[in-house]
Order: structure tokens, then sequence, then C-alpha cells
């Protein structure tokens, strides 16, 4: 833990929690160190979607009907 680290109370489901206890027991890892990556993996997740959404904007729009009308049509359902 840095200098810099702010502690916070976070709640876990009593299975959710077992499982990172176990985790850390098994990786020599504090829960803290498997939280923070979990947590960073889910905003790094987050910020390629927001990206992918930015590159797409300029893509066409399709409703769904229309959607299942093209593959009716090209044989695909």
């Amino acid at each position: 833990m840095t200098e810099a680290s702010k502690r916070a109370t976070v709640y876990f489901e009593p299975d959710l929690h077992r499982a990172i206890r176990l985790k850390a027991a098994h990786t020599h890892r504090s829960v803290s160190d498997i939280v923070n990556d979990a947590v960073r993996m889910a905003l790094r997740d987050d910020q390629e979607d927001l990206a992918a959404f930015d590159d797409r904007v300029a893509e066409p729009e399709m409703s769904y009907e229309a959607l299942l009308k093209d593959l009716k049509k090209h044989g695909k359902l």
C-alpha cells in the first residue's frame, strides 16, 4: 500500500468475501491488491467500451426490425 492509498469500507456478500480471501491466500497477495486490480479491470473495460462507441458514432443505424428483415433476406434466419 502506498502513502497515497485511501481507505474505504466495502461490504461483500459472504461467499464473495470468502472467495476473495481464499484467492488472496493462494496467490500470496492482499485482499486490497485483488480488489484494486478488479476495479482497475472494470474501469479499463468501461473505457474500452466508451472508445468503441466513439469509433462507431458515424456508422449508420439500423432498427431491430430492419436487421431481422435483412438477415431473413440473406438466408441467415
